[in-house]
């Protein structure tokens, strides 16, 4: 029956001591062994102390005859023959009387007397438990006035071994039967406790899962649930849905300053480009100052630009039209435009048979040129950069390695990250952190996924994977 209700238990994979769980199951589980364990501990002291109220009610019947019987018999026999008399009327197998006079010499016994008894152990007024060869006696001794004189010590040995033995055989089984209760209890102690936090852990996984496009459109219901719980589910709640409300703002925002600011810049940026061109009447220190706004604003609306394409990837509207393209063709066709306007070399590694994929034309070659823009960029000017195609029975596997300064492995990470940047090298290129971002974005949407692996001082190399299209 234990191991049915055990088995129903959820599997815990290792025990945390530090989380509720484990704390109220021990919490309640200690204080329950505990208080069984003191209930169990004063019924056997309880059960004990009877016992030896029953035999001092003995000892005191004794007490309270024995000097009256003496005096009688004492009337028609001598005194020591009184006292043997009256021994032997009390006596029986279970107890055992013995008389020792002021010399400590035993002038009066039981049939049953043993001498063990009488030199085994020191006795005293107070009955105490003494085990002879197995045998359990209740032992004590009294003086005794006869005709109010004293005449010696009676001394009282009161076999309790069947008592004894039933004692131990109820400490046993109300020990064993302590055990088990508490051994089921801690079981339904756990189980119950662990039904009781299953709306909480319902929370957690609910809060771990959820993405910031969801946070307006989460609902939690614990109807069933205690009060507590229902109240924190709502606090919850409202909570997310004031999160999702800032984010939508915030990605409207986002949109519409992308927006709005392109065009302007874009406009500033042609007629500085358009004076640059025709001020042959301007001064060195103006040329520089116009070249210099002309390059901020470029790289400003590129900025804008590669904002304005997120918060289309947030919003949903990110235009990806799929379609079936030989990807050696289109790599080919990339390198030769990179090479162009970089004037670096770059390899391109292939296998013989051409791979096809369904992706978006437009977005994949900005992926791949974006990659290969921060090759160069990251890399000395007499290092080339290598693009290696290859494929697998499901995949097809581009990458783009540099042998560059290279990324700590502490941030390779967060890289994809939107507004990281490297420090040290990559900062000092003077990117804006989205790149990345966009390109995750972008893979992403194809279906593909992107990682890197990277050596500090010795280049890195990111790659897509793709599925393979047969």
């Amino acid at each position: 029956m234990l191991a049915k209700i055990a088995s129903r238990l959820p599997k815990i994979k290792k025990m945390d001591f530090n989380s509720l769980r484990v704390r109220l199951t021990c919490g309640i589980a200690l204080l329950s062994s505990l208080s069984l364990g003191s209930v169990a501990m004063w019924m056997s002291w309880r059960m004990e102390y009877l016992l030896m109220m029953t035999h001092k009610d003995t000892v005191e019947y004794v007490v309270n005859r024995f000097p009256r019987d003496v005096e009688i018999y004492s009337e028609m026999v001598s005194t020591q023959v009184g006292i043997q008399k009256t021994i032997d009327h009390l006596s029986n197998k279970k107890n055992v009387f013995w008389f020792q006079n002021n010399d400590d010499q035993i002038v009066a016994k039981s049939p049953y007397f043993s001498p063990q008894l009488a030199i085994s152990h020191e006795i005293t007024s107070t009955p105490q438990l003494i085990t002879i060869d197995d045998e359990h006696w209740l032992m004590c001794g009294i003086p005794a006035n006869i005709n109010q004189e004293f005449m010696g010590n009676l001394y009282l040995a009161q076999n309790v071994t069947n008592e004894k033995l039933l004692f131990s055989y109820l400490i046993s089984s109300l020990t064993v039967t302590t055990s088990i209760a508490v051994a089921i209890m801690i079981i339904a102690i756990a189980y119950y406790i662990s039904y009781s936090l299953k709306p909480l852990e319902k929370i957690s996984n609910l809060a771990e899962n959820i993405s910031a496009d969801e946070l307006k459109e989460v609902s939690i219901n614990f109807n069933n649930s205690p009060n507590e719980v229902k109240q924190l589910a709502q606090t919850l709640e409202q909570m997310l849905m004031r999160l999702g409300q800032s984010w939508d703002n915030q990605k409207q925002l986002l949109s519409d300053v992308s927006h709005e600011l392109r065009t302007p810049l874009t406009i500033v940026s042609g007629y500085l480009q358009s004076t640059l061109r025709r001020g042959d009447n301007l001064t060195t220190i103006q040329k520089e100052a116009l070249t210099v706004a002309s390059s901020e604003a470029d790289r400003t609306i590129k900025l804008l630009q590669e904002l304005l394409e997120l918060a289309r990837a947030d919003h949903g509207t990110l235009n990806i039209n799929l379609e079936v393209v030989t990807v050696n063709d289109l790599i080919r066709e990339i390198i030769s435009m990179a090479e162009q306007y970089s004037h670096r070399i770059i390899n391109f590694i292939e296998e013989k048979k051409e791979l096809k994929l369904k992706v978006d034309s437009d977005r994949f070659k900005q992926v791949v040129i974006n990659l290969i823009d921060n090759a160069i960029k990251y890399s000395p000017e007499d290092q080339d950069i290598d693009v290696k195609i290859a494929a697998n029975n499901s995949s097809v596997i581009i990458e783009i390695i540099d042998r560059g300064f290279g990324i700590p492995l502490a941030q390779q990470n967060p890289i994809f990250e939107r507004f990281y940047r490297v420090d040290e090298a990559r900062n000092r290129a003077g990117g804006t952190g989205l790149g990345l971002a966009i390109v995750k974005t972008l893979v992403t949407g194809m279906n593909g996924e992107i990682t890197v692996f990277s050596h500090e001082n010795k280049g890195s190399i990111f790659t897509l994977k793709f599925p393979l299209y047969k």
